[in-house]
């Protein structure tokens, strides 16, 4: 969607400086390969480098950040918070597609189901029984929602994610392809040589502004709920186990797995390939670093790293000793070897 540069700038709440203000605009990129015609944003002092050699017709820039040789054909849009502006430029100049209403007529709408206002629900998407869906929610092709469904409004269930009998999704929920939400947990007692299942008859009830990313799995309770707080964000390929309470605004990143009857409170970040033991606190606020694994509680906006988990001082202090470790061990021998040689001597 073309745009000249000063509609931009407005649109963003920026000040232009330099370059011509009804250039034209039409796209978006980072800013190793924008070209003219593009905008693009410097938040990073790795990145400032790159903009001396840049075409770019634009770039999103802080107030006070410093930055030398700049090309007479960028103009900088300057603005307190330029991720933001970028953001909003992105979303201007690339719109998401946008989706009437429609009911594909392969669609299968079981009995008694409760549909919104201007809904989009595409070729073979299945709706179970007794389920309803809010105003303006996209339900695309493939997708299967069981009995007893309720997805609230403006909600985005793309191709063949899955939501059993019973899930309970709020206003505003993204859930991407291939998302299990509401499978049995993994719940067994070993009797007479045999693991006998313990019934899963709990749900999962997502609350609202929750994004969930492609093929991530997240387990009804064995009685109760399943419960992801308000405005959490989970990454792709993230396994949460049944009777979890995570809180508002948490992230998870990719890989993450988080065991039974844990609790995620409010504003934790569990980073890329962390592991969560059964029945633990991460407290608010708290950060588990990459490849953490976690088996005890982890207090409140404390940072935590290695397996098992520990403050990443502590940890990294440890990583540094065992760099050493090799050095040392040649002091060693060579220690053993010189007394060796005076017990010899004498």
């Amino acid at each position: 969607m073309p745009i000249t540069l000063k509609e931009l700038a407005d649109f963003c709440g920026a000040r232009i400086e330099g370059g011509d203000l009804s250039a034209t605009i039409h796209s978006a990129a980072e800013i190793t390969s924008a070209h003219q015609g593009q905008v693009t944003q410097l938040t990073n002092s790795r990145y400032t480098r790159y903009i001396k050699d840049s075409t770019a017709s634009a770039c999103f820039i802080a107030e006070g950040f410093g930055v030398e040789r700049i090309p007479e054909s960028m103009s900088l849009l300057v603005c307190a918070d330029p991720e933001i502006g970028f953001i909003k430029a992105v979303e201007l100049l690339h719109p998401a597609r946008v989706y009437t209403r429609h009911i594909a007529p392969q669609a299968v709408l079981e009995a008694n189901v409760v549909l919104g206002d201007e809904l989009y629900i595409g070729p073979y998407a299945v709706i179970g029984e007794n389920s309803s869906i809010g105003d303006h929610s996209k339900i695309h092709a493939g997708a299967y929602l069981g009995s007893n469904v309720k997805i609230g409004k403006n909600c985005h269930i793309y191709p063949y994610a899955v939501i059993y009998d019973g899930v309970v999704v709020g206003d505003n929920v993204i859930i991407h392809s291939g998302a299990i939400i509401g499978a049995d947990g993994f719940g067994y007692k070993f009797r007479n040589g045999g693991h006998v299942k313990v019934p899963q008859v709990g749900n999962v009830v997502i609350e609202d502004n929750v994004e969930i990313g492609a093929n991530t799995c997240i387990d009804r309770g064995a009685l109760g709920s399943t419960l992801i707080g308000a405005g959490s964000k989970i990454d792709n390929l993230v396994q949460i186990g049944h009777n979890n309470k995570v809180g508002k605004n948490v992230i998870m990143c990719g890989l993450t797995g988080v065991s039974g009857s844990c609790t995620i409170e409010d504003y934790a970040i569990l980073a890329g390939s962390s592991g969560i033991a059964d029945h633990v606190t991460i407290g608010r606020g708290a950060v588990v670093m990459a490849r953490s694994g976690v088996a005890g509680d982890v207090e409140a906006g404390a940072h935590v790293f290695g397996s098992p988990a520990k403050d990443k001082k502590t940890a990294y202090k440890e990583q540094i000793a065992l760099s050493k470790l090799p050095e040392l061990l040649k002091k060693v021998k060579m220690l053993e070897e010189k007394i060796q040689a005076l017990e010899q001597d004498t």
